[in-house]
């Protein structure tokens, strides 16, 4: 696949599949969903970058919570409230169900025992969990799933050499778009700062290149003024100059 759109829209079918598919056939779609994954070079790189420098053993002690109350144990999933760490969390989590690190059925039984049966459990951890990671992967890509679609003769005639560049400063701007929401400043600064990456990955998609720069100058001072100066915005900032060169 080579249409972002095309691939973000694959991976949002096969969560589809797993929220819809009978509780029986919930590990073999979570197999299909990680292979979606990796089969997709847009959705790959996303799940690269968020989980690059992600502690999940960490974020299960606050992800997967027991509270004893008595005699009883009361078992909750809370996922985190960045995208970053919902994606990299829940990824990380579907990759121990498919190696068996941790049983399904056992997860299902502890976190979402509802009214005693699989099934009720698991309608309900799809409805959180899973649309959680879709509902993720969908404000990432917001824009291109928005985007007006392209002529494929147009497509076709697009030089190697230019997609590999566009391909690569897509994923220099995910990187630094996992590094804002996760870093410490202000939410507001934050959605501000990601409103401005958002921006600036449209208007690559477009190619305007004076956007383009007044975008990336903005978010410059923006990190600067925040500190909160990435070790790869440099490497951004350089892959911008590299693709304005292809246009």
């Amino acid at each position: 696949m080579s249409d972002t759109k095309e691939q973000v829209l694959s991976f949002l079918e096969a969560c589809e599949e797993l929220k819809s598919c009978k509780f029986i056939m919930a590990t073999t779609k979570i197999k299909d969903l990680l292979k979606c994954i990796v089969n997709c070079p847009e959705i790959y790189r996303l799940f690269q970058a968020v989980t690059k420098n992600f502690n999940y053993p960490e974020a299960k002690k606050s992800c997967l919570v027991t509270v004893n109350e008595g005699v009883f144990e009361k078992n909750s999933v809370i996922l985190p409230q960045t995208v970053g760490q919902r994606l990299a969390f829940v990824f990380c989590l579907f990759v121990e169900f498919n190696e068996n690190t941790i049983n399904f059925n056992d997860f299902l039984c502890r976190f979402y025992p509802e009214d005693g049966s699989y099934v009720a459990g698991y309608r309900v951890f799809c409805e959180t969990v899973v649309k959680g990671l879709q509902d993720a992967v969908a404000q990432v890509f917001k824009d291109d799933l928005s985007a007006v679609p392209v002529d494929e003769n147009a497509e076709q005639s697009t030089n190697p050499r230019k997609t590999e560049v566009l391909s690569a400063l897509k994923h220099a701007i995910a990187e630094e778009l996992h590094f804002l929401l996760e870093s410490t400043i202000a939410d507001d600064e934050k959605e501000g700062g990601a409103k401005i990456l958002s921006q600036l990955y449209a208007a690559v998609h477009s190619e305007n290149e004076e956007l383009i720069d007044a975008l990336i100058f903005g978010y410059n001072y923006f990190a600067i003024y925040n500190k909160c100066v990435s070790d790869t915005l440099q490497a951004l900032i350089e892959a911008i100059a590299l693709f304005e060169r292809e246009i």
